[in-house]
């Protein structure tokens, strides 16, 4: 068996469950003018996060950077399609910590304005560093 590298850290995901903003998306002029209420779910996977040893926020992604980057780059301004939305969230995150190694971001409509009954509709995208790609 491989002896463990004490200094490394193990592989982690930093969850985020039910980020509500209010936004202006949607195919329909109504939807970009009056709005409505955006939930994401956001997961950013670590390789090797050192926090898992060291016990330090600098070491880790923290959860409350990702909220707030989340939240307004969802609000900043807007788009037709959720797809876009979820992969401009997506490629941000990335952007901005260099630590994740793939960010999965699903974007959900609870009160989506069709003529059906439905519960919610979303879309989920995930983006990936690509091998040997710098952080």
């Amino acid at each position: 068996m491989p002896a463990v590298d004490a200094r490394a850290g193990l592989p982690a995901s930093v969850e985020v469950e039910g980020l509500s903003v209010y936004t202006h998306h949607g195919v329909s002029d109504a939807e970009q003018e009056i709005g409505q209420r955006l939930v994401l779910d956001i997961s950013i996977a670590l390789a090797d996060c050192p926090a898992t040893r060291s016990d330090r926020l600098e070491d880790t992604v923290d959860y409350s950077a990702v909220c707030a980057l989340a939240a307004e780059v969802a609000a900043s301004e807007r788009r037709r399609t959720l797809e876009r939305v979820a992969a401009e969230v997506a490629e941000r995150l990335l952007e901005r910590f260099p630590a994740a190694d793939a960010v999965r971001v699903r974007a959900t409509k609870p009160e989506p304005p069709i003529p059906l009954s439905v519960g919610a509709v979303a879309v989920e995208v995930e983006f990936a560093r690509e091998r040997g790609e710098a952080p």
